[in-house]
């Protein structure tokens, strides 16, 4: 699909003769790389990165603010487990629950999340891992979760499940916290970057704040190619690292630029979909003022474009590709995080 996205990418551009572009079409979900012997990265550091953070010495901290994340925590109120697995519902009013895997295993392990409208949600349990957070982002209503083991080849046996009747506290809920995807804390080094880009800015300056991460992003992060044609099903980005190498995938992009978003209070879906038929990620905001935002790149002073931060690295310059991304009719959203 990268290969793909990539040929497509290079011909608009030679036809406008401009320098060639590489960008974005990226397998990204539902798989546990770690088991097929790569790198299974979900950024899952938090110790480690508070410890970092207050170790650093007073020259080298942060000399911004940093915001207060309301962090996932597994809370024990309201827990389905078995000597396998345990998943806590105790905060699902707050769009999202905990989930980890107890038992050693070198087989691979899914969650599947059934949100009310029907739509399938997989993902991947490190087994020894410690909880992780996972979105209930189809809204109110009945959920049903499962945790599978892998049985034999493509066959899975049910290790646990259990059907919860949801009700958000606020539609934005799961777009505001950390969860496996969008992966963050107060120290994650994203955040401490949203804090300085948008210092001095107040809530009501929403574009402002938004122009200046999503400026960011684009200028700074280049789209990592050889990644893009070895990636493997089930990776996970680690946003920090990503910041840190200047470089990703798509869904790479998009996890950064929502978590930095996120981090500053604005609501912000991660979207998995399609741009015609390539597998793609990119993110969607949400603004008092216009609502959901499922179509925009930046803010002109008059109308919003397409938020892909992938194509805008790269194409900033290229009226064909901003004519394709255009008023989103090229863009599919199939699943929200």
């Amino acid at each position: 699909m990268c290969r793909k996205w990539l040929f497509f990418i290079r011909t608009l551009v030679i036809a406008c003769l401009l320098s060639v572009v590489l960008l974005a079409g990226c397998g990204v979900i539902n798989g546990d790389r770690d088991n097929n012997g790569g790198t299974h990265s979900n950024g899952n550091n938090t110790e480690s990165r508070e410890e970092k953070a207050q170790s650093q010495t007073a020259e080298t901290k942060p000399i911004v603010e940093l915001p207060e994340i309301n962090l996932p925590i597994a809370s024990g109120i309201d827990v389905e487990k078995n000597d396998q697995a345990i998943v806590d519902f105790s905060n699902m009013q707050d769009g999202y629950i905990m989930a980890k895997y107890l038992e050693n295993s070198d087989m691979n392990i899914r969650l599947l999340i059934t949100v009310p409208d029907g739509i399938q949600y997989t993902y991947s349990l490190i087994p020894g891992r410690d909880f992780e957070a996972f979105p209930l982002s189809g809204g109110d209503g009945v959920y049903e979760i499962g945790i599978f083991k892998q049985a034999e080849g493509t066959r899975y046996s049910m290790v646990l499940s259990k059907t919860i009747d949801v009700v958000l506290v606020d539609e934005f809920a799961p777009f505001l916290r950390p969860n496996q995807f969008v992966n963050f804390n107060q120290y994650s080094e994203a955040v401490i970057k949203a804090a300085e880009l948008t210092r001095g800015l107040g809530e009501d300056a929403f574009v402002e704040r938004v122009e200046a991460i999503y400026s960011f992003v684009i200028s700074n992060i280049e789209y990592d190619v050889e990644l893009a044609e070895t990636v493997q099903t089930g990776y996970v980005p680690d946003i920090d690292e990503v910041l840190r190498l200047g470089k990703g995938i798509c869904f790479d992009y998009a996890a950064l630029m929502a978590a930095m978003l996120r981090s500053q209070g604005i609501p912000t879906k991660l979207v998995i979909g399609y741009t015609g038929e390539l597998y793609h990620a990119w993110i969607s905001v949400y603004s008092e003022e216009s609502g959901w935002m499922d179509n925009i790149i930046f803010f002109d002073g008059q109308d919003w474009q397409l938020m892909d931060p992938t194509v805008g690295a790269s194409v900033s310059s290229s009226s064909s590709l901003l004519d394709y991304i255009g008023d989103g009719t090229n863009y599919v959203a199939k699943f929200f995080y």
